[in-house]
């Protein structure tokens, strides 16, 4: 194959796939991983991608782009409900203490959880605080904030201060995009920051985050690998990207 024609290639892959890894490339055209690298150099100065670490994405994968709330509770419905019927076996005993962070899948696990058990629960998102507020068991703490319309998530320096002040059994967050080499990522800076004091706030740390996730970086690192615990995510997960992140520590667990 004229390297033309395996860049071409390469290219269709990684709009296929979200994410193409080097080595993977490698053994898939036999051909070195230098010669890989140069492939994907020429592709990112064409536009056609843009590399990160280990590998490539889609060339607007690291935007600002952001989807609304409503439009990512109605996408991977499915996928979503199983993760987080598996995460209930993460959930502190009775009488512990959990963070949940914004988002549809921490939102699908907010449903699930269970009416007896006493639990004090820590939250900076709008709709979750609302569902919880009336359950029976739980003692909720809103994290207050300035509220961003898009992930109706509280951020800011007043969030970020009152979790400074506490400590909890396990957080559970989502991510926009999962990596071995770079970790987990938004879009936001505002969201990251006090993703970034959930994660110290807590001594255990679980991402909740649909295989669509796993792969991909976002503009904002909220979190190394070294800082997860556990993923949770679902059967369409990359075995690729799940044998890396359980090489790098994380526990994976796969709905």
């Amino acid at each position: 194959m004229y390297a033309e024609e395996r860049q071409q290639t390469i290219a269709g892959l990684v709009a296929d796939r979200g994410r193409v890894a080097v080595t993977a490339l490698a053994d898939e055209f036999g051909v070195t991983t230098e010669t890989i690298r140069r492939d994907l150099a020429v592709l990112e100065r064409t536009g056609a991608l843009r590399r990160v670490h280990g590998g490539a994405v889609p060339a607007g994968a690291l935007t600002l782009a952001e989807t609304a709330l409503g439009e990512r509770t109605a996408t991977r419905h499915e996928q979503k409900r199983k993760i987080a019927a598996a995460a209930l076996d993460l959930l502190p005993d009775t009488d512990g203490s959990l963070l949940l962070d914004g988002g549809s899948t921490t939102a699908a696990l907010a449903e699930l959880l269970p009416p007896d058990r006493r639990l004090f629960v820590a939250t900076n998102s709008v709709p979750i605080a609302a569902r919880l507020s009336t359950a029976p068991g739980l003692t909720l703490h809103l994290l207050g904030g300035r509220v961003r319309g898009i992930t109706q998530c509280a951020v800011g320096e007043t969030p970020v201060r009152a979790l400074g002040d506490l400590r909890l059994d396990v957080a559970f967050l989502g991510a926009n995009g999962v990596t071995a080499g770079h970790g987990c990522t938004t879009p936001d800076e505002a969201e990251a920051s006090v993703k970034r004091a959930m994660v110290r706030a807590a001594q255990r740390v679980v991402v909740l985050a649909d295989s669509s996730k796993l792969g991909r970086e976002h503009l904002v690192r909220f979190a190394t690998a070294d800082d997860v615990d556990v993923l949770v995510t679902d059967d369409g997960a990359d075995p690729a990207v799940v044998e890396a992140l359980e090489a790098g520590g994380v526990e994976v667990v796969v709905a």
